[in-house]
């Protein structure tokens, strides 16, 4: 801990000299030619057919205190510190006619030092890979309905889960909101048809979508065995369409805007404004697929023989709230909170770490076999809330041409079955120096979070761990 609070210390020493040093360059600063406001080509004369190419990269520095019994590479790692790409993406979209709308998104995410280590590849030389990849027809003049199809974020469960990962205003997402991630998803977006709109104040979308095996995850190999907790449906054990198969996914998100309604471009929701709009809406959302779990279940005689199926049942209720406060000053505030019940199955629990920094473990007592580096039980059965809330300061407060902060905190808070009602809360705060709004940005951000184990078949929970990471954005 002390190590995180002289980090911390040296990293804000670091940015008042940056803030000094640009100071001084301000007639430079002022000389500069105004910045075209996107690489966009028209394709007619008024603009409203175009086509436009977006570049982003986030790059990591970050010190983590790692779960009880973390290895790296073999050996022991209470502590690491690691240098990452969490996300590097090229964006191609367009308006191609009066109807015709085309997104595609190209890049990778989590390249740290241990990508691709202990797998079956043991290759770092990850494929960059079509996150999205859509076609969309505009039915009517305006926006109130498109239907389109293809690869695609949309979904129906949050604002979250299909975030513009570009103008999130805390670190990363809230994570869990992306609820099957690379499981049955392709990081998650998924094969679907959709229809989305906006007819008045009311801001809807819904979707049918064909789910991945897990077993073509990269990750999981197939196998005969499950527990008494569910998971996802393995259909390769099953001989002869004996087994459920892979069934569709359905969703739908529905959002009422009590002041301006938000961009409808892309598929894609926004994380904060910056005080450039005034949005204020309440939400509500749904994720459903038939039998897509599994699970062993005691039989007569109590013998844990029979195979069990489950429904998968998300069903969310959210508010976010996004507005200025003082327009000649430039501060605004930035809020959201989500109640979200999560039913993968009985005693689903999924632990994941962002850009896990370690490679394995040594402990004999972790909840689960990926218990390690910066994990927790992100995804599981039960409920789950979640808060975040940012205030953009003064845009005088750095100076002229010297961009604004903005200090940010989120917390959430999961009653996970699985974790035999021992609450996992998680907490995040910190700040972004909005450089030049989020096409340039510097993130501080510290995490807490829990850490559990077993005794005697029983969940305890450990010493809470920390991290501090510092994000260095490029969004254009």
């Amino acid at each position: 801990m002390k190590t995180i609070i002289l980090t911390l210390l040296c990293l804000g020493l670091t940015s008042h000299n940056l803030v000094s040093q640009i100071d001084t360059s301000k007639k430079e600063l002022s000389k500069s030619v105004p910045e075209k406001n996107a690489l966009k080509f028209n394709l007619n004369a008024d603009g409203s057919h175009y086509l436009q190419a977006t570049f982003l990269n986030q790059t990591w520095v970050r010190y983590n205190e790692s779960d009880p019994g973390t290895t790296l590479f073999n050996k022991s790692a209470p502590t690491t510190f690691d240098i990452g790409l969490r996300r590097t993406r090229i964006q191609l979209f367009g308006q191609i006619n009066y109807r015709a709308f085309i997104y595609f998104q190209f890049g990778q995410n989590n390249f740290n030092n241990t990508v691709g280590y202990g797998t079956a590849t043991s290759n770092r030389k990850i494929a960059p890979f079509f996150h999205d990849a859509l076609c969309e027809f505009k039915v009517t003049k305006g926006n109130q309905l498109k239907v389109g199809g293809g690869l695609t974020v949309l979904n129906g469960l949050s604002r979250f889960s299909q975030p513009s990962i570009g103008t999130i205003m805390t670190l990363d997402v809230p994570v869990f909101l992306q609820y099957s991630v690379d499981q049955i998803d392709q990081f998650d977006r998924r094969l679907a048809i959709y229809a989305r709109g906006q007819v008045g104040k009311l801001d809807y979308r819904a979707y049918v979508s064909n789910p991945f095996p897990v077993t073509t995850n990269g990750l999981t190999s197939p196998t005969t065995g499950i527990s008494t907790n569910a998971t996802f449906i393995n259909p390769s054990v099953f001989p002869n369409g004996s087994g459920p198969g892979i069934n569709n996914q359905f969703g739908g998100y529905l959002a009422y805007n009590f002041f301006e309604n938000e961009g409808h471009t892309t598929p894609y929701m926004t994380g904060t404004y910056l005080g450039t709009k005034k949005v204020f809406n309440l939400a509500i959302g749904a994720v459903y697929q038939k039998t897509a779990t599994w699970r062993l279940s005691p039989d007569a005689n109590g013998a844990l023989k029979d195979t069990s199926y489950d429904n998968m049942l998300h069903v969310s209720f959210e508010t976010f709230l996004d507005m200025p406060l003082n327009k000649e000053k430039g501060t605004a505030i930035s809020a959201f909170g989500g109640y979200y019940n999560t039913n993968y199955g009985k005693n689903y629990l999924r632990y994941n770490g962002i850009m896990n920094p370690g490679t394995g473990s040594n402990a004999s007592n972790n909840v689960q076999g990926g218990a390690f580096g910066n994990s927790l039980p992100m995804f599981g059965t039960g409920q789950v809330g979640y808060v975040q809330f940012g205030y953009l300061l003064p845009k005088n407060l750095l100076g002229e041409k010297n961009g604004q902060l903005m200090p940010f905190v989120s917390g959430q808070y999961a009653d996970y079955y699985a974790l035999q009602n021992k609450g996992m809360l998680l907490v995040d705060a910190g700040f972004n120096w909005l450089v030049n709004g989020h096409k340039s940005k510097i993130s501080i951000d510290y995490q807490s979070r829990p850490t559990f184990y077993k005794e005697l078949g029983l969940v305890k929970e450990g010493a809470r761990k920390g991290s501090v990471t510092v994000q260095y954005q490029i969004f254009f």
